[in-house]
């Protein structure tokens, strides 16, 4: 089994950046979809970004796009935070079938969880 920890989150203000960093323990070897996801209480988890680590592409949602970006393997540098960014951010991951080769942004998909870091902006 897996293990994720996230850290990073903080308060910033608009337009600055964070950088989350997703650690994991346990078996991390073969095919896995490593995502990340949010969530604000009272509301759905929302995917953010995910990747495959057995050369699959990455996936970002529109909301996203052009700001955040994976960066040294799954951590996952957040430029441009807006208040629509702030939420409960969450790693995650499942090991993932042959069929599955693009990573989903569904969090339904994935088992192991992080516990969540918490992004505030200003």
């Amino acid at each position: 089994d897996v293990q994720l920890v996230e850290s990073g989150g903080g308060p910033v203000q608009a337009g600055e950046s964070l950088r989350l960093s997703c650690k994991t323990s346990g078996y991390t070897a073969g095919r896995y979809c490593m995502g990340w996801f949010r969530q604000v209480a009272g509301k759905k988890r929302e995917g953010v970004a995910a990747v495959h680590t057995r050369g699959g592409g990455k996936v970002y949602a529109d909301s996203v796009k052009g700001r955040f970006t994976f960066s040294q393997g799954y951590n996952l540098q957040m430029n441009g935070l807006n208040p629509d960014d702030a939420a409960t951010y969450y790693c995650a991951a499942f090991s993932a079938p042959l069929s599955v080769t693009r990573c989903p942004l569904t969090p339904g998909d994935y088992v192991a969880w992080g516990q969540g870091t918490q992004v505030t902006v200003s």
